[in-house]
């Protein structure tokens, strides 16, 4: 009887040795949701109905995260016909390759659990660049602010306020996953001029976070205060974790590429101010003339 007893308790100890090493890796499903003119009123633009109707209409987007005990990443995904897509792992889902180009791109994310750090992988203009960053709260605010205006190169108009960042951490809790998440509200505070109408806008953004998980995450790595995210919501614009699988990933798999070319974000920050320019001076009317548009700053 003794030896039956202790034969019990060794496989029952091999069972849970196996399922703790099996919990630190796997793949979580994420679904974003934009609806671009929500998003403009939470900015407080009141859009016209005409221009209302030549906006995009709310989109969803699939993004997978990978994790082990020691690395993550964190990408958009695919609806596949072959379950066993690169990636899916019997969800029918697969992960999308970058080359879509510009700045509007796809980009993938990897990131290292022990010191929070990032590399964002993009393309711009035929080349593959990688951007290191670290999980953080952003101070540009939640949602980008946009704003109405003529002329954009016109150096007499004042800059841009940063915006004044509050957050609010509630007793509010809900089960996502199976986890119990805690709510973290972000308000931002922005002073703006809509045709030449000075306002305050406040947008606030939802974060629902766990710390059961064991690492640090966030689907939007400027929106984390700490525990790995698994809700984002914000007007307009939100980000939802919808499953979790427990398996084997390859160590491949959330490592960052190595054939990529190094930029920081400054020089990111060039290159987009002048890729703006450049669109703007090539628009009907160039950056000087009438056409009134929405840029998002």
């Amino acid at each position: 009887m003794k030896n039956i007893f202790f034969a019990l308790i060794s496989v029952f100890s091999i069972v849970s040795v196996a399922d703790a090493q099996k919990k630190t890796s796997g793949a979580i499903q994420f679904e974003n949701i934009v609806d671009p003119a929500a998003m403009a009123a939470a900015s407080g633009i009141q859009i016209p109905d005409q221009m209302k109707a030549r906006m995009p209409s709310t989109s969803k987007s699939n993004f997978e995260l990978l994790f082990t005990a020691t690395n993550a990443s964190y990408m958009p995904v695919e609806e596949t016909e072959d379950s066993n897509g690169a990636g899916g792992g019997g969800g029918g889902m697969g992960r999308m390759m970058r080359g879509f180009g510009g700045a509007g791109g796809n980009r993938e994310y990897y990131y290292v659990i022990a010191d929070k750090s990032i590399t964002e992988v993009f393309d711009l203009n035929d080349t593959t660049y990688y951007m290191p960053s670290k999980l953080t709260l952003s101070t540009s605010g939640p949602i980008s602010t946009m704003r109405i205006g003529g002329n954009q190169n016109d150096t007499t108009k004042a800059k841009p306020v940063a915006p004044t960042i509050e957050v609010v951490k509630t007793d509010s809790t809900k089960q996502i996953l199976g986890f119990t998440c805690h709510q973290v509200i972000v308000k931002s505070t922005r002073p703006i001029k809509i045709l030449d109408m000075d306002k305050n806008v406040v947008e606030e953004t939802k974060i629902w976070y766990t710390k059961d998980l064991g690492f640090d995450f966030s689907p939007n790595p400027n929106m984390w205060t700490e525990g790995a995210v698994l809700a984002i919501e914000g007007r307009g614009n939100s980000s939802i974790a919808k499953s979790i699988e427990y398996r084997n990933v390859s160590a491949k798999d959330v490592t960052a590429p190595k054939k990529a070319k190094l930029i920081t974000q400054a020089d990111y920050k060039i290159k987009m101010d002048n890729m703006m320019k450049r669109f703007r001076g090539n628009r009907p009317g160039g950056a000087g003339g009438q056409v009134r548009a929405i840029q998002i700053n």
